[in-house]
């Protein structure tokens, strides 16, 4: 997503013209077309999915395969469809996408031990995001740009650290030996169903929790450091406080979803 947004800045292709598209969002209108980060995520969030469980789980492949080229297809299509984005936006963000994962596929395995062995994991995974979300390319005028990839690449940082302190702390439990190198999927009840929405709820009721106190406490204490007015909304666009904040906001949600909520799962006896 770094690549991507970063990509926009530099390379300042305008979304299409309106008239005589009809753009039908306006958040993220000032922001350039070129690639379009929808796409890449989907892209991304499909198929790494399909290659990380196709030898993990028993389904059929190509069943597989068409869901992530649905899944993918879809969000790419709503991006035409909104407006913001030509077929060349969304086509450079399939291949830049494409090309990423085949390059950093053959690393996945190593980025994984190092996750759950090195204790200077957690430290690179916060300096490097905020220090390139500090150093974003600076664009001629404010768009939300830096702040969504801030939000991103915190989640993910948290995300990370949290699965680190899971392996690292060994919070979770190790597969018994007995247990096959490919399992079937669980078939989906009324009793699995009830089961999910209840830990999704539970979750999603603290990670909005902490990120609201997060925000809050980060906010506080930025406003004071800099000595600016609390209720100045525009001040949360200085770099100096909209990357800080937001980062420290999102890791700690990312953190939460991965290592307190499981945890809150097991002390109300949610398996």
């Amino acid at each position: 997503m770094y690549i991507g947004q970063v990509a926009k800045d530099i390379l300042k292709w305008p979304r299409p013209s309106s008239p005589p598209v009809v753009k039908l969002e306006k958040r993220v209108i000032a922001e350039y077309g070129m690639p379009s980060t929808h796409a890449m995520a989907s892209t991304a969030i499909a198929f790494t999915l399909l290659i990380s469980t196709m030898d993990r789980y028993q389904y059929p492949f190509v069943l597989g395969l068409v869901m992530a080229v649905v899944f993918s297809t879809l969000v790419c299509l709503s991006r035409l469809y909104t407006g913001m984005h030509t077929v060349l936006d969304v086509l450079g963000g399939v291949l830049i996408t494409a090309l990423l994962i085949a390059l950093t596929y053959p690393a996945w395995t190593l980025i994984d031990c190092l996750d759950s062995a090195s204790p200077l994991f957690p430290v690179c995974v916060i300096v490097v995001p905020f220090f390139l979300c500090y150093n974003y390319p600076v664009s001629d005028y404010y768009s939300p740009t830096r702040a969504d990839t801030t939000t991103i690449m915190a989640a993910g940082a948290g995300v990370t650290i949290g699965c680190w302190i899971n392996h690292f702390f060994h919070l979770v439990s190790k597969p018994a030996e007995s247990l096959p190198v490919i399992q079937n999927i669980p078939p989906l009840t009324t009793d699995l169903l009830v089961l999910v929405l209840t830990k999704f709820a539970v979750g999603i009721v603290l990670i909005l929790l902490v990120r609201q106190l997060v925000q809050n406490l980060s906010l506080q204490v930025l406003y004071s450091w800099f000595k600016v007015v609390t209720r100045n909304k525009e001040a949360r666009r200085r770099l100096e406080i909209e990357v800080p904040y937001k980062f420290v906001t999102y890791t700690s949600v990312g953190i939460c979803a991965t290592t307190f909520v499981p945890m809150l799962h097991r002390f109300l006896g949610l398996p």
